[in-house]
């Protein structure tokens, strides 16, 4: 079998769920943005820029990881800015061959300058619209769907739910909570989660990152989760015996019999030391054992990675071809938060016939 080189991985459909608005800006427009309000950078030009990011996220600490968002956020304050960055998302995005994407991020980060939690979602939103328009008029359709996300540590959560199912019908497709795990356990926000199942929408939960199994059995069975933001610790509870036979505990065999997705992302992991290796990243066990894994970029500037790259270094490691490539944008796509109809029509109708060519 020859292996999917870069290229043909680049043209091919992929389906992303886990990607941070706030963690994908262009280097060149961090700088542009920056210059607009006397913003202090570490570099001056993009490359530099773009090096610094991901020498200074690849620490190995969740904590450090967190702290290079303070200069991508700095420069998101403004209605325009905001358009531009996630108009620029949608872009980069489809350039990559992304099909499908959900991409989060925080109203609560984006208030400094005055704006409201409305007018900052609605400029998200019209940004990728317009994004999402420009990519289909150069031949590159994608679907943009957006997460609202409430920050773990503070309070406001109830709030950012209730917006995300104000616009649900306006390109919102659900909502998240993110940042540091230890300290700030999911069922902080009971409330938030009660709400969102009475109004019968959908949510993922940072978990099992950073923390290990107690987090991912919160956002489980105490906040109900439909996905698990990385989730990559359920590792925690799958056991080898002397022969190599693997044994998986309640909870990984709960996750595995309930078809909960999984949004692994491969470089980022690695970075916070949630994994030491690409290569001894447990995605490989656990898309062994038919867990449904999804491959995601987390934060695409912080990794100096893209879907493309994601799944060339999985090719690199596991020896993955077009059938493991197409499992894994098929898992996503099934784990999508549109419509279920929405979905098929992507897998079969571009999906599918894409990867039978490449096979």
């Amino acid at each position: 079998m020859v292996a999917p080189s870069f290229d043909e991985i680049r043209r091919a459909p992929k389906a992303l769920l886990h990607d941070h608005l706030d963690g994908g800006l262009r280097p060149a427009t961090i700088l542009d943005l920056a210059a607009e309000i006397g913003h202090e950078l570490p570099a001056a030009t993009p490359e530099g820029l773009g090096e610094w990011f991901v020498a200074a996220a690849d620490s190995g600490s969740l904590e450090r990881y967190l702290e290079t968002f303070a200069h991508t956020v700095a420069v998101m304050q403004t209605a325009d800015a905001l358009h531009r960055v996630a108009r620029e998302c949608a872009l980069d995005l489809a350039a990559d061959g992304v099909v499908y994407a959900e991409v989060r991020f925080a109203p609560e980060q984006h208030l400094e300058a005055g704006l409201t939690l409305p007018q900052v979602v609605e400029a998200v939103l019209d940004g990728f619209r317009a994004g999402s328009a420009e990519a289909a008029a150069q031949g590159r359709p994608i679907r943009v769907g957006t997460l609202l996300t409430a920050m773990r540590h503070a309070a406001r959560s109830m709030e950012i739910a209730e917006l995300s199912i104000r616009y649900r019908d306006s390109g919102v497709v659900g909502f998240d909570i993110a940042g540091a795990e230890a300290g700030f356990p999911p069922t902080r926000h009971l409330d938030a989660f009660e709400y969102l199942q009475r109004e019968n929408s959908h949510f993922t939960i940072h978990a099992g990152e950073a923390f290990g199994l107690p987090s991912i059995w919160q956002a489980l069975q105490w906040c109900g989760a439909d996905r698990l933001g990385h989730g990559v610790r359920i590792v925690d509870d799958i056991a080898a015996d002397a022969e190599g036979r693997n044994s998986l505990g309640r909870l990984a065999a709960y996750v595995r019999d309930k078809r909960i997705p999984l949004e692994l992302c491969p470089s980022s992991n690695v970075q916070t030391g949630a994994a030491p290796s690409i290569r001894e990243h447990p995605i490989g066990l656990l898309r062994d054992l038919r867990f449904r894994v999804t491959v995601n970029t987390d934060n695409r500037l912080m990794s100096g990675t893209s879907m493309s790259r994601e799944m060339a270094l999985l090719v690199e490691a596991f020896g993955y071809g077009w059938a493991e490539l197409q499992w894994f944008t098929v898992n996503a796509m099934k784990s999508a938060f549109i419509p279920f109809d929405e979905r098929l029509a992507l897998i079969n109708d571009v999906i599918k016939p894409a990867y039978a060519k490449l096979a």
